[in-house]
């Protein structure tokens, strides 16, 4: 019984703060719920035992060792609590709006959940008491994921807010530095004692002097490097900035096209670099990332429209908080966290 709760408990997390498999109680507060209550949003009681359960899955989920650290306790508490009043809220909007659950959906789910646990004789002891929670677990992150489909469509951008977003986002279209690198790597194995590491950089020093003097590069990686470039002479092709150690990368900025690096220390060996190329970063025309443009537009967009359903949605709202009243503008709708997200 305990590997079914725990999987059920996998579930919550998985489902964040959308929907918890053991919601005890999503009907008025009037009617009572189950334990003490956490808050209640619009009616709706949430259990403290509710608000643990979801706080214990999103320490799980960000946390490795499953414990928060106590400076971002209280951050994440507000978190989990805002997705819960959201889900509420969320849920009351659909049922507003009519949305029903994709029955096929949740059917397929929960069969593949059925699946997954039919030969354990937990599952089967228990599954009638655990499949109304988990069905309507899933029903009701099917209803509300529907809703945040529909509210982020946005229509296509017109050449005005195009030309805008391209202007006010250049970063995200500017093709970054790149070099073309051509590379001896004289292998070490890294548990190797250090006379064979002294022995590989005086090899590199050597090769240094070789290239130097006027030897050929791509013969002396076919000779000498241990590294699957060899084959090619080396020819590492192009490196964007950023993707190399940095104590490469900083030696390789210091080089002008054709110019031999010093030997490097790596984790495989001692290497030496030669630079074959380098490309400046370059913002690339609206033309050719037009589509990437309009598709970032859109995700903004959509983005903005979400959370103003939110914002909407507590502005007014009737949520108290350990029994205190929390004011519409207590909480921002533009951070608080989407349950569908998570």
């Amino acid at each position: 019984m305990m590997r079914i709760h725990r999987a059920l408990a996998s579930l919550a997390t998985a489902a964040a703060l959308l929907a918890p498999a053991c919601w005890a109680a999503t009907g008025p507060a009037a009617h009572g719920a189950a334990g003490a209550v956490f808050a209640v949003v619009e009616g709706t009681a949430i259990s403290t035992q509710e608000f643990e359960a979801a706080l214990a899955g999103a320490i799980r989920q960000k946390f490795y060792h499953r414990r928060a650290p106590e400076e971002q306790l209280a951050a994440l508490r507000q978190e989990v609590t805002d997705g819960l009043v959201n889900r509420v809220l969320l849920l009351n909007e659909a049922r507003r709006r009519g949305i029903r659950p994709d029955e096929e959906k949740v059917r397929k789910e929960v069969m593949a959940y059925e699946q997954r646990y039919r030969d354990q004789p937990q599952w089967q002891e228990a599954r009638v008491q655990l499949l109304p929670a988990l069905t309507r677990a899933l029903e009701e992150q099917s209803v509300i994921t529907q809703l945040e489909t529909a509210t982020r469509v946005v229509p296509p951008p017109d050449e005005i807010g195009l030309g805008a977003y391209y202007e006010s986002h250049p970063e995200q279209f500017t093709e970054p530095e790149r070099v073309r690198l051509s590379m001896i790597l004289l292998k070490v194995d890294p548990a190797a004692p250090a006379a064979a590491w002294e022995q590989a950089l005086a090899q590199s020093q050597d090769v240094v002097k070789q290239l130097t003097a006027g030897a050929d590069f791509a013969e002396l990686a076919q000779l000498h490097s241990g590294d699957s470039s060899a084959r090619d002479g080396g020819d590492l092709g192009y490196r964007h900035r950023g993707t190399l150690p940095a104590g490469v990368e900083s030696g390789i900025d210091k080089l002008a096209p054709g110019a031999i690096s010093e030997p490097f220390r790596l984790l495989e060996g001692i290497a030496v670099f030669r630079l074959v190329e380098r490309k400046t970063a370059q913002l690339r025309s609206l033309k050719d990332v037009r589509r990437n443009v309009a598709e970032l537009w859109s995700r903004e967009q959509g983005e903005t429209q979400w959370r103003k359903l939110l914002a909407r949605l507590r502005s007014g709202a009737d949520i108290r908080i350990g029994g205190e009243l929390l004011h519409s503008g207590a909480v921002d709708g533009s951070t608080a966290s989407s349950p569908a997200a998570h």
